[in-house]
């Protein structure tokens, strides 16, 4: 690793030598790029050999193989958010800030926009700022919005049921046509088991638009708490009270009603409810 960023960073100092007006932190980046081809590569490589990872050994080479590109996703962000702290006088900034837009958490992305910026105003920022103007809608430290829908029996509910009312609540944004939810739902499920008696709570907001779809997801995937869609897809009035242009997402209210935290996945979930409760 430290050879190639070596080779890398040279690479930068006879780039910016030879040619003006070109990004000195491309070669680096690239090198990054090339080393998780290769990751990927070794991933399919493995795959091949072994379609269902059944193999201990495969397990284990998996578990490296994840560790390694995480590790290397963690270099790159660390270097994008170096490349906007040093560059706030020009316009470099302003494509990574549209690449890694999803990494930021709200306030490194409210951060990254700031209007003093000299790349503020350049076209590759609508889609970040449209994201952001979606994270204000759900930011920590702001009231839960209300939502009015039906249940899976076809009552009327709303949020204010259940949030708001002296317990923690995940409020939680899916589909069952979204792959990424159904992989996180999980996590999601193992979460609600081990601390529901101890006062958390779950309310699904489903983006779904066929009601057959929606239950039949509910019921494989265990989801024993409340939830709400109005069959509505992208249209869902979800997707404007909270901003929400993907999911999975949700946030968790505190208590009184309040947001604590937004898009807690995996980990970030059953870390913030182990803080919360204790173990």
């Amino acid at each position: 690793m430290k050879k190639l960023i070596t080779l890398a960073l040279m690479a930068v100092t006879m780039t910016a030598q030879a040619q003006t007006n070109v990004d000195p932190y491309r070669p680096l980046m690239d090198a990054y790029d090339q080393q998780a081809d290769n990751i990927l590569k070794e991933y399919r490589a493995l795959h091949d050999k072994d379609p269902k990872g059944e193999l201990p050994e495969s397990k284990a080479k998996a578990r490296i193989l994840s560790d390694r590109l995480d590790s290397i996703g963690e270099e790159q962000f660390k270097l994008i958010k170096e490349i906007i702290r040093d560059n706030r006088d020009n316009q470099l900034p302003a494509r990574y800030i549209k690449d890694a837009m999803y990494q930021f958490s709200y306030e490194e992305l409210k951060d990254a926009l700031d209007p003093k910026a000299a790349y503020y105003n350049n076209p590759d920022l609508d889609i970040p700022k449209r994201l952001l103007a979606g994270y204000e809608k759900r930011r920590p430290g702001i009231q839960f919005h209300e939502l009015t829908m039906k249940d899976a029996a076809d009552q009327d509910v709303t949020l204010s049921q259940w949030v708001g009312k002296g317990n923690y609540v995940l409020v939680d944004f899916w589909a069952s046509w979204c792959g990424p939810c159904r992989q996180e739902m999980p996590n999601v499920v193992a979460c609600y088991e081990k601390y529901h008696s101890k006062g958390f709570d779950v309310v699904g907001v489903s983006f779904d638009q066929k009601k057959d779809a929606w239950v039949n997801a509910i019921q494989q995937m265990g989801m024993n708490w409340h939830q709400m869609s109005d069959l509505k897809g992208w249209k869902c009035a979800a997707a404007e009270v909270y901003g929400i242009s993907s999911i999975p997402s949700n946030v968790l209210v505190d208590p009184e009603g309040k947001i604590i935290a937004m898009d807690l996945r995996a980990a970030k979930l059953a870390n913030q409810l182990k803080e919360i409760y204790g173990e």
